[in-house]
């Protein structure tokens, strides 16, 4: 296996001046040194990464991280700008630029190596001496662990938190002392404990032998660090004494690549906790897997901090204690603060509510979003959810009105009428079966709206609500409006301040009960007729559509379902479709087939554009385009996201063009449709079916056409010409 960073793989000047041009130029040293096998494709990897949160630390670093099919083994590039380039970070640019590539399945002993370089960027004496490297080859052996980070030569300024000298008296000088590594949040702490912070630096190991350890125990800081079992074994006369009962915390750290913020946040809240005479002990929820915490260690902590950027697993093990919950990079930048609050809340006698974990549609989601960003996210979560009962009921009705006609829907049960050698009878099973997975369409929705709210304690109301939605004739609408309701009330439950002893009934007895008894109050006496009156009102309207009004609303959804290709407005669309589908009319059935047209348009035309102009895509791109074929067929929207996410300004504008005529075209030629999915697997249960091809053809030809132009506008940079016929057969990149 190759060392994960070599003198290649370092530019001591880096020219760039973006965090873009930055990850380019470092990128492009990784695909000539054959670590990565395809450039755009790379690069679009660590844009969407760092379109999540900003990958910029304090202390002048940034670090931008992804994992990717397109990179062969973890590899690490550096580069020292002299100018500093903008991350994101809260202090300023950044002048140490570490870029960090693992593979999409990486394995675990290159990941807690790079988990383990992650821990020394909080150690000021590591940042110091890459600081006054002269030398790749050198840098590049800092970086590895095979060689030790000495103090900044004597013509260097000194670092200010050296200048007591105190550390310099009692350490060796390749060790970092205690206020180095206070990290970046503490750096101005005096408090000088003799007992070391770092987990690393008091062994003497370097970084690599620190790594081969975390490698074989695991990443995660699943028992007390190496730092707090010293402090609470160290007894030479000169150690302060521990306080008989220390204030105990326990925490989990975890970033959405869980490769670099996850370990900085763990490592920073440890020095903390032992700057403050608290003991801290770690959860890193991280890409190479994660060792729990001891069940005792977490019963008796006094508080809980939980610095993540996903979803934290087994969140119900911290229940009922106080609780910080934040964002990982608060965990970096701010850990004395998240002490402080949660001992303040252990003071007043806070209890943390029950355990809710974050729904899947969360993941990813930054602490600080605001209200409309949730509330997107609590919709989506009901919406994912539900699709996969809509498409199977869905798709089991259309194939019953194919084998029997559409009056299938008027045979009688058949668990009292079977014929086993009639069509007709499977026909009826196959609707019948469909009738009730579709009939968990609002229930589901309602339910999973509460789920992505409050957590499991949100399903019953929710589904309760869902429920009543459908009896008193509110649909879809009454559905997102019961969910939104139960949700509201448990969280609202949760808040109220219970006796430790009732707390293990809440969950199970109190919160179903009161919630379920509140939501049905609301739907059957307050809400829930004037939702009704609502819902039958765009019923009315959808059957009524007509000219152009159906048109402008075809070319609507059209827009929507190919603007962020499955994403919120993409479901968004859907979720409205399909919606009208609970109670079918001519109007709804064209809405129907007007979305999936729509968003069959881009994978499809994604796929036509690398067949017919083949030069203007990469090689990982025309691979992609043959397997949109058949994702656009299906009516997979997010065939096309490759191609986006490469080059998201040519690609979205000529998606959504096509997707808009589509759009427009099938509602003015009227097509129906009954299943909520198939792409054109179900075309024969489409009205106007050669029409509606049609369409779907106008479509994807406006939508190649658009991208092969702008793609054929655009200008070569002079390190990436412009691909000639003889570079067809070879892996061509073209900068964006």
């Amino acid at each position: 296996m190759s060392e994960l960073i070599t003198a290649e793989l370092v530019d001591l000047d880096l020219s760039a001046e973006t965090k873009d041009a930055a990850a380019r130029s470092l990128a492009e040293r990784m695909v000539t040194s054959g670590r990565v096998t395809d450039l755009e494709g790379f690069l679009a990897d660590i844009a969407a990464r760092e379109a999540q949160m900003p990958t910029g630390l304090d202390g002048g670093i940034g670090i931008p991280h992804c994992r990717s099919e397109h990179v062969t083994e973890p590899t690490l590039a550096f580069g020292r700008s002299a100018s500093g380039i903008d991350f994101g970070a809260p202090d300023g640019p950044a002048d140490l630029i570490f870029l960090i590539a693992a593979p999409a399945g990486g394995d675990a002993d290159h990941l807690s190596i790079l988990s383990t370089l992650a821990r020394h960027l909080m150690d000021e004496t590591f940042t110091g001496a890459l600081r006054s490297a002269t030398e790749p080859a050198r840098t590049a052996a800092l970086i590895r662990g095979d060689e030790p980070a000495a103090v900044p030569e004597p013509d260097a300024a000194p670092e200010p938190e050296a200048a007591t000298g105190q550390e310099a008296a009692t350490e060796p000088a390749a060790e970092p002392g205690p206020e180095r590594d206070a990290g970046p949040a503490q750096a101005t702490t005096d408090a000088a404990p003799t007992t070391p912070a770092a987990a690393e630096a008091p062994t003497g190991r370097t970084p690599a032998e620190t790594a081969t350890k975390a490698a074989a125990e695991g990443p995660a800081v699943g028992a007390p660090s190496e730092a707090a079992t010293e402090a609470a074994t160290d007894t030479t006369p000169d150690a302060t004494p521990t306080p008989a009962a220390p204030f105990r915390i326990v925490a989990i750290t975890s970033c959405p690549t869980g490769i670099a913020h996850t370990y900085m946040a763990a490592e920073s809240l440890e020095k903390a906790g032992q700057a403050a005479g608290v003991e801290v002990f770690v959860e890193t929820q991280g890409s190479a897997g994660f060792k729990r915490l001891d069940p005792q260690l977490v019963a008796d902590a006094d508080g809980v901090i939980f610095a993540h950027d996903v979803e934290v697993r087994e969140k119900e093990r911290f229940a009922g204690k106080p609780t910080v919950d934040v964002g990982v990079k608060a965990g970096i930048n701010r850990p004395a603060e998240l002490i402080a609050e949660v001992r303040q809340k252990a003071a007043h006698g806070e209890a943390g509510a029950p355990a809710r974990a974050a729904a899947p549609m969360d993941k990813g989601a930054d602490a600080g979003d605001g209200f409309a960003t949730r509330l997107r996210k609590w919709l989506m979560t009901g919406v994912s959810y539900m699709v996969p009962f809509v498409a199977a009921g869905g798709l089991l009705i259309a194939l019953a009105f194919a084998i029997g006609g559409y009056t299938i829907n008027k045979a009688p049960s058949v668990a009292e009428h079977f014929i086993w050698t009639e069509s007709a009878s499977w026909a009826a099973l196959l609707f019948q079966i469909g009738g009730v997975a579709f009939g968990f369409l609002v229930p589901v929705l309602a339910g999973f709206i509460a789920y992505g709210m409050a957590d499991r304690p949100g399903l019953v109301p929710g589904f309760v609500g869902g429920a009543i939605a459908l009896t008193i004739n509110a649909g879809f609408l009454g559905g997102l409006i019961a969910g939104l309701i139960a949700g509201a009330v448990v969280m609202a439950i949760q808040r109220v301040r219970i006796p430790p002893v009732l707390r293990g009934i809440m969950p199970v007895v109190v919160i179903p009960l009161i919630s379920s008894a509140i939501v049905g109050f609301l739907m059957f006496l307050v809400i829930g007729k004037p939702i009704a009156a609502l819902q039958k009102g765009l019923t009315d309207w959808l059957s009524g559509l007509t000219g152009a009004n159906a048109i402008i609303l075809g070319v609507i959804l059209g827009l929507m379902m190919c603007f962020d290709l499955g994403g919120p407005l993409n479901k968004v669309a859907y979720a409205f479709a399909v919606g009208g589908l609970a109670n079918p009319n001519e109007g709804s059935l064209k809405v129907m087939a007007a979305v999936m047209a729509a968003g069959m348009v881009p994978p499809l035309a994604m796929a036509l554009a690398t067949t017919v102009r083949s030069r203007l895509f990469t090689k990982a791109e025309r691979e992609n385009g043959k397997a949109a074929w058949v994702l656009g067929a299906s009516f997979i929207t997010e065939g096309a996201i490759p191609f986006a996410a490469a080059d998201p300004l040519r690609v979205i504008p000529s998606a959504m063009a096509g997707g808009a005529v589509t759009g427009a075209l099938s509602m003015a030629f009227g097509c129906t449709l009954r299943a909520p999915h198939g792409g054109i697997f179900v075309v024969p249960l489409i009205g106007q079916p050669l029409l509606y091809l049609l369409a779907i053809a106008a479509g994807t030809a406006v939508s190649t056409a658009l991208v092969i132009l702008l793609k054929g506008l655009r200008k070569p940079s002079p390190t990436h010409p412009a691909p000639s016929p003889a570079d067809d057969e070879a892996e061509v990149t073209v900068a964006a």
